[in-house]
Parts: structure tokens; C-alpha cells; sequence
């Protein structure tokens, strides 16, 4: 009998292996990779969020467009029936005393929250604040269950190309892991006549239904919040808030149930090419032109001066007067910002600090840019003066005028007439609402 060489008793060996099929040893380091461990951490704490908005329409009558019987029915019968409009998104647990970090767009109006875990327990949960300028809001769930939490990481230290992970519920499949990588920093986008800045850009899958979820890095830490997709079906491009920004914004929410609005005390204005001619500015300069840098305001001594051009902010390229407040917009109170300045041909850079808006300063900014002078009423503000030459006193205002709305704002107490008056800056115009005796009125009105 001929004796196997030592060779052929590798290859026979090899092909009794194979006929044999897949070695079934399984390699961790293959498959326990940091993916699954970052979702094993943080998965639990990704929560299903469904809200109810609570619809009211007038309940059908024969004698509808009688206008004795319309009366009878609205004062003396139950004129509306309930309907309920559902939407969906996703949200991550923060911290032990059961807060809940999602975006502002998805409890928006909401009449009832529910949150629904990983593990299928379902909780009521109450709004603590909202802040639609970030598109981020606060529930905290009505329990005294133990909940899973994950504590919210950094995001300055990102590098694009890095791997990411999303944990969300697209399409109410709850508890959907995609991947991808940082595909960009600070990047900006429009959505619904408003501008964001600051944004994650990633190419990991980001459906509807996946607002408010977590973006995390390799080590399972929370470095976002899932907020957007491109264009509403782009595909590879979905946005997180960086989780640096959530986390001042979560301390106002908690503390305050509001992000309160800030200013630099500098007032600004568009940057158009006669005024840079003027300015003898460097050709394709773009920015927001300092008009004026109010006294007592934060900027004051800081070095600012009228005529110098911000064109950016943070790093942010500003493009106008009211892009540069929309960035502002984002801020609150006690933090800094770089800026940099065009100032004749020189370049500089600043450290300016946002700071709360007084009530004097509200109450002169509504002065130069509405042309009102405006004092509490009940569920109003009534005009004290209008100032001369002022779109509102071109219209026709009047002092007794009231004004119920301005900006689509109720004035309802004195922080709304502080946020609408804000949000004036660096519009053309805006409309108020106004009654006299007992007519009522919706105007435009020109601010200056």
C-alpha cells in the first residue's frame, strides 16, 4: 500500500473540510463589533413618541347658514366634536428623572404625548418646553418606573468621515439601527420659512419617524439629535443637532420651560454693493453692516464699531442682516461667539457675549422698528404713541389702539411681546393685529 506524503494529507484534509461545510466557531472580534455594542447601550433608551392633536369642527346642523340658528347652536349647544390627528416620531432618554430630549416639531400642538420604550412599556408624558429656533423640546415621562438613560456625549471634537449610528422608529418600525459616517459640519438649511445653522450632515438612513432620535458615535456616545432629511426624500443626506447645542438648550428648557431670547446689542443691516463701494470694502465681501452698537448693550466696549461687516459667526459664513439673526437666534443667555470683522481692508476677530433682552431694550426696539410704544393690557398691548413717519403712523395707529398680535405672535404676557419684537429684526415688514372699538384688523405694516 503506498504511504501519503504529508502534502496530500493537507490537500485530502482540506477538501473533507469543505465537503463537510462552514465551520461553525464563531469569531467575536468579527461579529461583536462597536456597533453592536453602542446599540446594546443606548437602544433601550430610544423611545417611540406618538402624539394626538385634538381637532374641533362644527357639528353639521339642518339649519346651518341661518344666521338666528347659528347663533343658538354656537351659545347654547355642544358646537364641536372631538377628532384625533396622530403623528409619530423618536426621542432618547437623558437622565434619571426621566426627561426626554426630541425635536420641537414633533409634539408640536400636541394635545397628548405617549412615549412607548424598547421593552414596550408605555408612559403618558407632559411637555417641560419646547424651542422652535432649534427645533428641540423637553417631555418627562408621568412614571416612577426605573427607565434606561443615556447621558448626552460631545460634538466639538466630530471629524468628518468618522462613523455614525442612528437609532429611530422610520415609519413607526420601531427601533431601526442605520449607519453611515459625518458627512459634513455645520452645515445650514431652510425648512418651513426658517433657517437652521449648525447642522451634522450624515449619509446614515434618516426616514420619517426618525425626528428626535439619537446620532452616535463609534463608543455609543450621544453626539446628535436626528432632525431632518434633505428635501423631504433625498437619499444619503439627513441632518442631526449637534449635541453640544441640545445640551444648552436642554438647560434652558428644564429650568425655565423656554429658551429665553438674547441679543449682542448691535443693531445691523444689509450689506449691498453701493455700500460696500462706500465702505471701500474688499471685493465679494458679504455680511451684516454694524449700524449701530447700543450703549449699555453687550457689545458696548468691546471694540465693535459701527461700519465694521460680520461675515461670520462661529465659523458661519453671515450673508445678511437676518441670517446673522437667525444664528443669534439659536443662543442663550451668558454664551460667546466668535466674530469675525471686515473693518476697511483689515480682518479681525472678536469674542462678543449674548446676553437676555431687558425690557427697556424691547421696549425701544418696538419703538424704532414698529414705530409703537406699547403698555400690558388684559390679553393685549395698547398703544401709547406712535412715533412720527413710522409705517405705523403712515397706516394711521393711534394711541388706545390694541394690539393683540404681532408676527402671527399672540401677546399674550410680556415674553411673547419680547419674542415677537425680536423677531422683527431684519424684516421689512411684519402684521399686527389690532382692534379698535369693535372692529377688529389684520395689517402690514412697514418696519424700519
Amino acid at each position: 500500500m503506498t504511504k501519503t506524503s504529508p502534502q496530500r494529507q493537507a490537500i485530502l484534509g482540506a477538501l473533507i473540510l469543505l465537503l463537510a461545510g462552514p465551520v461553525q466557531a464563531e469569531d467575536p472580534f468579527l461579529r461583536r463589533t462597536a456597533t453592536v455594542g453602542a446599540v446594546e447601550k443606548v437602544g433601550p433608551a430610544v423611545v417611540n413618541i406618538t402624539t394626538e392633536q385634538i381637532a374641533r369642527r362644527r357639528r353639521a346642523t339642518p339649519f346651518r347658514g341661518d344666521p338666528f340658528f347659528d347663533r343658538f347652536f354656537r351659545d347654547f349647544s355642544e358646537p364641536r366634536l372631538r377628532q384625533r390627528a396622530q403623528s409619530l416620531g423618536s426621542g432618547v432618554v437623558i437622565d434619571d428623572a426621566r426627561h426626554v430630549l426630541t425635536n420641537e416639531h414633533v409634539v408640536a400642538r400636541a394635545d397628548v404625548i405617549r412615549v412607548t420604550l424598547a421593552d414596550g412599556r408605555e408612559f403618558e408624558a407632559e411637555l417641560v418646553g419646547a424651542d422652535p429656533n432649534n427645533d428641540l423640546a423637553v417631555l418627562r415621562l408621568v412614571t416612577e418606573d426605573d427607565i434606561p438613560w443615556v447621558a448626552p456625549g460631545n460634538s466639538g471634537d466630530l471629524m468628518v468621515g468618522e462613523p455614525v449610528i442612528a437609532i429611530g422608529n422610520p415609519f413607526g418600525l420601531s427601533n431601526t439601527v442605520t449607519t453611515g459616517v459625518v458627512s459634513a459640519l455645520n452645515r445650514s438649511l431652510r425648512a418651513d420659512a426658517r433657517t437652521y445653522h449648525g447642522f451634522l450632515q450624515t449619509d446614515a438612513s434618516i426616514n420619517p419617524g426618525n425626528s428626535g432620535g439619537p446620532l452616535l458615535n463609534a463608543n455609543g456616545q450621544l453626539v446628535g439629535i436626528n432632525t431632518a432629511i434633505y428635501g423631504g426624500g433625498a437619499q444619503g443626506i439627513g441632518f442631526a443637532i449637534p449635541i453640544d447645542v441640545a445640551k444648552r438648550i436642554v438647560a434652558e428648557l428644564i429650568t425655565k420651560g423656554e429658551v429665553t431670547p438674547v441679543w449682542l446689542g448691535l443693531d445691523l443691516q444689509d450689506l449691498d454693493p453701493r455700500l460696500s463701494e462706500l465702505l471701500g470694502l474688499p471685493e465679494r465681501t458679504r455680511g451684516a453692516v454694524v449700524s449701530r452698537v447700543r450703549n449699555g448693550g453687550p457689545s458696548a466696549g468691546s471694540g465693535l464699531a459701527r461700519s465694521d461687516v460680520i461675515t461670520h459667526v462661529d465659523e458661519t459664513a453671515v450673508r445678511s442682516a437676518r441670517e446673522l439673526y437667525d444664528i443669534l437666534g439659536r443662543s442663550t443667555p451668558g454664551q460667546t461667539h466668535q466674530l469675525t470683522i471686515q473693518r476697511d481692508a483689515e480682518r479681525l476677530d472678536f469674542t462678543a457675549r449674548a446676553e437676555e433682552v431687558s425690557a427697556e431694550a424691547i421696549g425701544a426696539l418696538g419703538v424704532q422698528l414698529l414705530g409703537l410704544a406699547l403698555s400690558p393690557g388684559e390679553g393685549h398691548y395698547q398703544v401709547d404713541s406712535v412715533r412720527e413717519g413710522s409705517g405705523a403712523a403712515r397706516i394711521g395707529f393711534e394711541p388706545g389702539d390694541r394690539i393683540l398680535a404681532i408676527g402671527g405672535r399672540v401677546l399674550e404676557d410680556a415674553s411673547a411681546l419680547r419674542r415677537a419684537v425680536i423677531d422683527l429684526r431684519g424684516h421689512s415688514q411684519t402684521q399686527v393685529v389690532v382692534t379698535r372699538g369693535q372692529r377688529r384688523y389684520h395689517l402690514n405694516v412697514p418696519l424700519s
